[in-house]
This record gives C-alpha cells, structure tokens and sequence, in this order.
C-alpha cells in the first residue's frame, strides 16, 4: 500500500501536515524562548540582543525534540481528520481498503519522522544545547552577577594525602574548566583547615589553577593571591564523563560515552535511558499514529465529535507522561534503563493496534 499512488498521496499528506506543525512549532519555540531569555539575561554585561537571537537559534532543535512525540499526535490527528472530511478516506474504504492498509503510510511516516529526530535533530540539539550553555556560562563570568546554572557539578578528590572538594557554578571545555569555584580542603579528621574561593579552576597536568583567589584558614585574616594551585589526580576524560549531561550528548556519541563511563567506574544509567528512549523514538511516534487513529477514523463531514478528540489528546498526553516519569526512574536506576524505556512503547503500541482491530474488525 505504502508504495502505490494512494499510499504515496497519502504519505506525501501526512509529511506536508508535518513540515507545517514543524514550522509553526519552531516559530512558537523562538518567540516564547526568547522573551524568557530576555527575561533572565537582560541584566547580565555579555548579553546583547543579537547574542540573545543566537542563543535562542541554538536551543530550538533542543526543546523541538522533546515535542516531537506530542506533535505526531496531533499531526496524525489532523492529517486522517482533513482526509475524513473530503471524503477521501470514505471512498478509500468504499474501494475495498482496509485501515491496515491505509494506515501504513501515516505510519511510515512517523517512523521516518522519529529517525529524521534521531539522527538529526538529536545531534544538532545536543551541539546547540552545549554551545548555549557555554555562551550562559561566558555571560555570567563577565557580569557580576550571581545566578546560577541549572547544573551545578561538584567533584571530590584526593591527591597526595589531601581530600578536598571542589565545587562552581557552571563550567566550561567539558568540564576542564570551572567558573566560580568553591575549594574546601580537610584534615585528616574531616575538619575544614582551608577554603579557596577563585573566579576560575582550569585543570592543568597534575593541578588546578585557579585565578583571582581569596582563601580563608580559620582565625586567620583572609588573603587574596593572584593565582593558587591545588594538585590532583583526576584527568580530563574522567571529567568529562563525570559532568557528562545526557541532553549534551548526540546519539552517535552515547555508546561510547557508556563504554567510557563505565571503565570509569561512573554511573551510565541516564546515559543508558536516553540512549535508548532515541531509539524508541521512531516505534513511540508509529504508537502515536495508531492511537490518533483510533479516534479519527469516524467519518465526520463537519466536525468530529469533541469527546472523542479530547480522548486522542487525554490518551497521547498520558502515554508521554508515562514515558517521560518512567524514563525518570531509569535515570536514577530504580528501573533498568532498557525496561523503563521499551515497556511503555510496546504496550502502547500493542493497545493502540487493539482498539484499531476492536473499532475496524469488531
């Protein structure tokens, strides 16, 4: 069916509808993100409207792809409801054609339509999601201000006899260097001997170098040096595995950042669970089809019943509650990250193939 002249039209139908839910998705996406960027940053001294416009561009793949399952929904929903409405899908069911056979190239496309957000969208999200925040990150090193990222890493170390902690606001080179940071060090009884508070921590073979540093010792007068080093043992790959972010990571890269991770002896389950809610993404968008379909096949010349739309929209929007709560549980490892995944997928999937065959077939 997929490959005949109706399955072809009714492909190239579902892939226009789609290309215009994009388009106005992304427009809706540039104009919210940028008026809350404006809102947060305008105080800042790096910002600047031509570098709030950049940024906003860089985040768009990122907040698109975690619409991409909402929006298969709603595209499977108006592409079978305008061809309900011309009749189209009434004289291809007057033809002798099954929904099965109609249905395929609907899903189809939304199986591409999930690769397309793979392969593609992922990768650019992942480079945009990073070069944004390193852009945040510059902004805030120039501005007084004292806001803080959304990550914020710390990391524990021990080197040459000395435990330390060491703790920023944000960081830059993935990981290598660190902006704002807080060193304690400790004695051999736990007890703070030494704090460092430096602008900057940029990890150098065997050492921190940290600049414009103010160090307290308790009851004695703070001072403030130019620049001061704290040795350490840790390198640069197991830094940027540790502060590792999964959204930061494109989908070529995650096998390898597992396989790293792991003989680092770092946790990789929400690695794990993004590596593969990407590769449930094509299969969650083809469930998506089939529950749009369950509620928009019933012929309506000019309006299909608002309970039953309503139901699509309920039914679509819990299944992506449930994956994202679930993904939630493989990421902190309560769940493995492969049965938290593809569970939910291939139950939603199976039950929307079920009510088709119910509605369809009785």
């Amino acid at each position: 069916m997929i490959f005949t002249t109706l399955g072809r039209y009714f492909f190239r139908r579902y892939i226009t509808t789609a290309i215009w839910f994009f388009l106005g998705v992304c427009g809706i996406i540039f104009l919210a993100d940028f008026s809350e960027t404006s809102r947060r940053m305008a105080s800042l001294d790096g910002y600047t409207v031509p570098g709030a416009l950049l940024f906003t561009a860089m985040r768009i793949p990122f907040i698109l792809q975690q619409t991409i399952p909402t929006l298969s929904l709603f595209i499977g929903m108006t592409a079978l409801i305008a061809l309900n409405r011309r009749y189209e899908l009434v004289v291809t069911r007057a033809a002798g054609i099954s929904v099965w056979q109609f249905i395929m190239p609907f899903a189809a496309g939304a199986f591409l339509i999930g690769l397309f957000g793979m392969l593609i969208v992922n990768p650019v999200a992942a480079w945009g999601q990073r070069e944004s925040l390193s852009m945040e990150a510059s902004w805030r090193q120039s501005s007084s201000a004292s806001a803080e990222s959304d990550f914020l890493p710390w990391i524990r170390q021990t080197s040459d006899g000395n435990d330390s902690i060491i703790g920023a606001k944000s960081f830059e080179a993935d990981g290598t260097v660190l902006i704002d940071v807080v060193v304690f060090h400790f004695n051999s009884d736990r007890q703070v001997i030494l704090r460092q508070d430096a602008s900057t921590a940029k990890l150098e073979d065997g050492y921190w170098l940290l600049t414009d540093v103010l160090e307290n010792r308790p009851g004695e007068i703070p001072e403030r040096l130019e620049t001061a080093q704290v040795s350490t043992n840790l390198r640069q790959e197991y830094l940027q595995e540790s502060l590792s972010q999964p959204e930061t990571v494109a989908f070529y890269d995650l096998s390898r950042k597992i396989e790293v991770g792991r003989s680092f002896g770092l946790p990789t389950k929400a690695l794990e669970t993004q590596f593969h809610s990407l590769l449930s993404l094509p299969l969650l968008l083809v469930a998506m089809t089939f529950i749009a379909a369950t509620v928009s096949l019933k012929f309506s010349r000019f309006a299909q019943s608002r309970s039953v739309i309503l139901g699509g929209i309920v039914s679509g929007f819990v299944l992506y509650v449930v994956t994202v709560l679930v993904k939630a549980f493989g990421s902190s490892g309560a769940v493995p990250p492969f049965v938290a995944v593809w569970v939910p997928v291939i139950v939603a999937t199976a039950l929307g193939a079920t009510i088709l065959l119910h509605q369809e077939d009785g």
